[in-house]
């Protein structure tokens, strides 16, 4: 196997309460650290690893992310040609909307190096738990919004929605992180399709700090385009409808299951069915 080593891990959401001892002891043994994370977080792990460098210089007002994140792979990867063990710190779930860690984990095994990813606990996660929401009880989707818009999905309203980065709805170019009313406008033309337009939303912002509280505020569907909204925002749509019961498969399901165990077979005598 080729030298150096890549290890992605993810710091969470909350700072310092959310990542992991495992994450924490590859941080503290690493030859070179690579993160990106919020302000904060990035100042916590400064405390722990001081000569940690920040990708975050790599964005720019103007640039397209899509070069942004080649860059990022681009300086990961040649730590680690160098034969470094290096490993890379990632906003809450590294795995989760990150094409870098994925990118990077990949080329580096293609070229026959050790690399592999640490899960951290994900936006997704706190919100399941900050807004009570089981994605068991109904069943969920979940989408990117540019991707949303732009595919030919079809939406059960009988289950949970969570569209991610509504903020950055139909932004084609990658260039920016603000919201455009009118590009937010077609998302909800596009979701009245399952949705009243005053069905009730919910705008989610998992809370960063310890002294923070999450953001959950509902409001019906049609002011989505006059929302605030940040980078991280996402739109959570609860199951509007009621479940519709498949009978048919329903039926199947109950004659396999007196096939199997019948109710009577006690009373039959010798055991044997007629």
């Amino acid at each position: 196997m080729a030298g150096g080593k890549l290890v992605v891990v993810g710091c969470g959401i909350e700072l310092g309460r959310h990542i992991t001892e495992r994450a924490l002891s590859e941080i503290r043994a690493a030859d070179r650290v690579y993160m990106l994370a919020d302000a904060f977080a990035q100042q916590w792990l400064l405390s722990i690893r001081p000569d940690a460098r920040s990708l975050a210089y790599l964005y720019g007002d103007n640039k397209d992310r899509r070069q942004t994140y080649a860059q990022m792979e681009a300086e990961i990867l040649s730590a680690v040609r160098t034969g470094q063990h290096v490993c890379a710190v990632f906003y809450g779930h590294p795995g989760v909307f990150a094409q870098v860690p994925h990118n990077t984990i990949q080329i580096a095994r293609r070229e026959g190096r050790s690399a592999r990813m640490e899960a951290g606990i994900s936006a997704e996660a706190c919100l399941y738990a900050d807004l009570g929401l089981d994605p068991g009880d109904h069943g969920v989707q979940a989408c990117e919004a540019t991707l949303f818009l732009i595919s030919k999905y079809s939406i059960n309203p009988a289950a949970l929605l969570i569209l991610w980065q509504v903020a950055l709805s139909g932004n084609l170019d990658c260039v920016g992180f603000e919201s455009d009313p009118a590009r937010l406008r077609i998302l909800v033309d596009k979701l009245t399709a399952w949705y009243e337009a005053d069905t009730p939303i919910i705008l989610y912002e998992a809370a960063q700090l310890p002294v923070q509280h999450y953001r959950a505020d509902v409001m019906p569907l049609h002011r989505l385009p006059k929302a605030r909204l940040k980078e991280f925002t996402t739109l959570v749509i609860p199951p509007s409808v009621k479940q519709t019961r498949d009978e048919e498969t329903l039926a199947r399901l109950a004659a396999l299951a007196e096939l199997q165990n019948p109710r009577d077979r006690d009373s039959i005598p010798g055991g044997q069915l007629q």
